[in-house]
């Protein structure tokens, strides 16, 4: 009879132990569901697109014209220009697709007293001679060798004739790659170079209309206007390169 309760005894707690541990592993279970429930719905970010392919103009064309290319080449992975325009228009690229909010980065570098640019919200039509009439403008020039006196909004990594550098711009010399960056999203905007942000403001605020109306861009009325357009590199000419050239789309 003893015998008979002590082995009633271990199988309760056999049984027990058993209820235990198959809660434990429910709740185990239960709990590495809804992290891979978790996982599985948290969003991507969106992936990088590379506009130049190192190999062709593919994705580009002539500002307001054809695919013909004629005042760029490829050399050494890079989009040359060639400094073929006799003033500020006349050589410019556009990418063939349009943007709205996103992040654009690239490599470039200038040769001694070069000057360029890339813009964005480039609006094309016949009513426009050149991108920078629509689309804001990242600096890109020799700001040491240029011949001739720069103003501030004119230098390397401005928002060309709107907004400054600060002090963390460190330029490369004549030849060397510097890295750059436009952020657009939804009217915020910053500029990247070399790894750090030099200048930021927001599209459309009053600050920026009245910068507008009152410098440069007071006789251009649809100068930063468009909310969505196309990416286009500058011939301002002088020969200058542009190198991985891509783009990340941010959410609308």
């Amino acid at each position: 009879m003893q015998k008979h309760y002590i082995t009633l005894a271990v199988l309760s707690v056999v049984v027990g132990l058993t209820a235990c541990n198959n809660s434990t592993s429910d709740k185990t279970a239960s709990k590495d569901s809804s992290m891979a429930a978790s996982e599985t719905n948290t969003p991507t970010s969106p992936s990088w697109v590379s506009l130049f392919d190192g190999n062709s103009f593919n994705g580009w064309h002539s500002f307001n014209g054809g695919k013909e290319i004629t005042s760029w080449k490829i050399e050494d992975s890079s989009m040359v220009c060639l400094g073929t325009a006799k003033d500020a228009h006349g050589g410019d690229i556009v990418s063939d697709n349009e943007y709205e909010n996103f992040e654009l980065s690239w490599d470039w570098k200038v040769t001694k007293g070069a000057n360029s640019g890339v813009m964005y919200h480039v609006v094309e039509g016949s009513k426009y001679k050149a991108p920078y009439e629509t689309g804001p403008e990242y600096q890109i020039i020799d700001d040491i060798g240029f011949p001739g006196k720069l103003e501030d909004w004119q230098k390397a990594g401005s928002d060309y004739a709107m907004y400054l550098p600060n002090d963390k711009k460190k330029l490369k010399p004549v030849g060397e790659w510097n890295s750059s960056k436009i952020v657009f999203n939804k009217g915020h905007v910053e500029h990247w170079l070399n790894g750090e942000k030099i200048l930021e403001f927001q599209a459309w605020s009053d600050e920026w209309n009245k910068k507008k109306i009152e410098g440069k861009w007071k006789d251009y009325p649809d100068y930063g206007s468009a909310k969505k357009g196309r990416i286009a590199l500058q011939d301002h000419g002088n020969k200058v390169y542009y190198r991985n050239v891509r783009i990340q789309v941010l959410p609308g």
